[in-house]
């Protein structure tokens, strides 16, 4: 994102759906160092992940308290073309977009523009 649409904030990588939930719930190996890491404003979800996958972070995430999960945007990626994912993420109020991969840099600008009202030079 940075390198791709000269985005100039924060970004965090988490690998899998549980190391996104302590990212968000500062647990695990984000509640060490007592930091309180800032809330994203957009989760690039993916649906197939270890550990968690999207669906799991979903369920886990809907649960989460208004305060950590409100004003967060998240656009779910996939490598399937299986409609019946596109339908199963549609049933999540959370998931903003569903985007075949590979995401692009035009997804990106579409994503932060529509969401954040912002565009970004490409």
């Amino acid at each position: 994102l940075t390198d791709v649409c000269n985005f100039k904030g924060q970004v965090h990588e988490c690998h899998n759906g549980k190391m996104a939930l302590d990212y968000i719930e500062n647990k695990g190996e984000f509640a060490s160092n007592g930091t309180t890491y800032p809330k994203p404003e957009l989760i690039l979800l993916d649906i197939n992940m270890p550990v968690m996958n999207g669906f799991e972070f979903l369920d886990a995430y809907k649960v989460l308290p208004k305060d950590l999960r409100g004003g967060i945007v998240i656009s779910m990626l996939t490598s399937s073309l299986n409609k019946l994912d596109k339908d199963k993420a549609e049933k999540y109020h959370d998931v903003s977009d569903f985007i075949t991969k590979p995401i692009t840099k035009e997804h990106l600008l579409d994503i932060v523009e529509k969401h954040f009202g912002k565009q970004m030079k490409s």
